[in-house]
């Protein structure tokens, strides 16, 4: 049997499904999901294992028109995560027609001759048969793509039928990973991603893209079994706090109740979270601060 690995990314416009995908194939949440545009903000590698081969799936930002420093920093990891990869999957949901959006994602794939292209029909299970062939044959007039394939992250609709094909696209290689490794990601960075999904339910407007967290200590307590994490909540204004506290600590208290449900199996074991708001202003627009953030 050949072995085959070698690295995938998803693309889209933000929320059309590509960290729920990423995790799905992975069998394990590598990559926090939000109905929020803009969730994901780094590079991050889940690993799927089969028979035949190796999956490195890059899940990245979404594309989009930057209006901050941030913005531009999130597409240059798209720019040279795209650069670098095997196969780029294109990913348009089932339930809504092609925009603009989608077009011009299509276009700046030209830029990327060496990476095979398939198109994904994502979100297949909230779309009627009728929709779905119509995605279908509207994606498949955009190029001439590797395979177009119509899945579900959600239900698991075609998953192994989708692992199976990109497997099949990648180069003849040894594993590129040991057998129990799932993500490159560091256990600090996966629980700051976990509490910043927590902050996102439930918030409106421009909060979303003003939150981030950071880890300062991960303490495994000996005298009982009970993992420390002490988190900062960073925010850009004085009323955006307010907001991620809630009256009486209310809000922030549903925070670490709804982060520490993701941390515990993560950590095996109960957690203290303790989780400070604090805030560090404009910093989407200011180099220095993102550069404190890790971007």
């Amino acid at each position: 049997m050949t072995y085959r690995a070698g690295f995938v990314t998803f693309v889209g416009r933000p929320n059309v499904g590509k960290s729920t995908l990423t995790n799905a194939l992975v069998g394990e949440k590598v990559a926090i999901t939000s109905s929020k545009p803009q969730t994901t903000r780094r590079a991050i590698r889940g690993i799927v294992h089969r028979e035949d081969g190796q999956l490195i799936l890059v899940d990245t930002p979404g594309m989009h028109r930057p209006r901050t420093l941030l913005g531009e920093r999130l597409n240059d990891i798209v720019q040279e995560t795209l650069g670098d990869v095997d196969v780029i999957c294109f990913c348009v949901p089932a339930n809504e027609k092609l925009g603009p959006g989608d077009r011009f994602i299509n276009e700046q794939l030209d830029q990327f001759p060496k990476a095979k292209k398939v198109a994904l029909v994502t979100k297949v299970d909230s779309a009627s048969k009728a929709q779905v062939a119509q995605q279908l044959l509207a994606v498949s007039e955009l190029r001439d793509w590797a395979t177009i394939i119509p899945v579900s992250a959600t239900t698991g609709i075609q998953l192994d039928t989708l692992a199976a094909e990109l497997v099949a696209l990648m180069p003849e290689s040894e594993p590129l990973y040991p057998a129990e490794t799932i993500t490159e990601e560091t256990l600090e960075a996966r629980i700051a991603e976990l509490v910043r999904e927590a902050a996102l339910e439930g918030v409106e407007d421009e909060l979303p893209h003003s939150i981030a967290v950071t880890v300062d200590d991960i303490v495994e307590r000996e005298d009982k079994a009970l993992v420390e994490v002490y988190a900062n909540l960073w925010v850009e204004r004085d009323s955006q706090k307010g907001i991620i506290i809630g009256h009486r600590g209310s809000r922030l208290s549903e925070v670490g109740a709804r982060a520490r449900g993701q941390i515990e199996p993560l950590v095996g074991s109960p957690v203290y979270l303790s989780i400070r708001v604090k805030v560090a202003k404009d910093w989407q627009r200011d180099a220095k601060q993102l550069g404190r953030l890790g971007f």
